[in-house]
């Protein structure tokens, strides 16, 4: 098993419920996006050239997951947190009113969901037991987008068996009925 697929493995055992997961898909790419608002607006020149936080940061965790393994899902997941650091870039010279609303903002509503998907689960999030949970929490999403568009069978197949498959609801039984 490849570093990058232990580590979905580990993470997916606190994401077997749908809407946990759902809440997931807009969670991670807002918390992602608001940390890299607030990093752009450290700026510091390097040759001539402005150079932000948010890139240097990018550019490390980006390192990581090329260390968890060269796959579709790693590669996925340095373009997917690169377009979200591009997107955030505009915001680091911001006046300060747009930069606190895009930055802290994200972040709050970011999380928001990602509590109300694990109140769901029932479960603390993965980062509460392995901080390496925060690095995988878009490698996961980004996992589980490309199961959805029919890619990485394999992969998702060697997921649930791990970590058990993802539950199905039933729908709740409504009073006097």
């Amino acid at each position: 098993m490849t570093p990058s697929t232990s580590l979905l493995v580990q993470y997916a055992r606190y994401h077997r419920d749908p809407r946990n997961i759902a809440t997931h898909y807009v969670g991670i790419p807002l918390i992602a996006f608001a940390i890299g608002v607030l990093l752009a607006r450290l700026q510091m020149p390097v040759g001539g050239i402005s150079v932000g936080a948010h890139q240097v940061v990018w550019a490390l965790v980006a390192l990581w997951y090329l260390r968890q393994g060269v796959s579709t899902v790693t590669l996925a997941t340095i373009a997917a947190t690169g377009i979200l650091v591009a997107l955030a870039h505009p915001f680091g010279q911001a006046p300060l009113t747009t930069w606190l609303l895009a930055g802290p903002g994200s972040f709050v509503v970011g999380w928001i969901f990602q509590f109300v998907g694990h109140f769901w689960e029932g479960r603390k999030p993965a980062f509460v037991d392995d901080i390496r949970g925060l690095l995988v929490g878009p490698m996961f999403v980004v996992a589980e987008v490309w199961f959805m568009l029919g890619g990485g069978r394999t992969l998702q197949e060697q997921i649930h068996r791990e970590a058990g498959p993802v539950a199905r609801q039933t729908p709740r039984r409504t009073q006097g009925a």
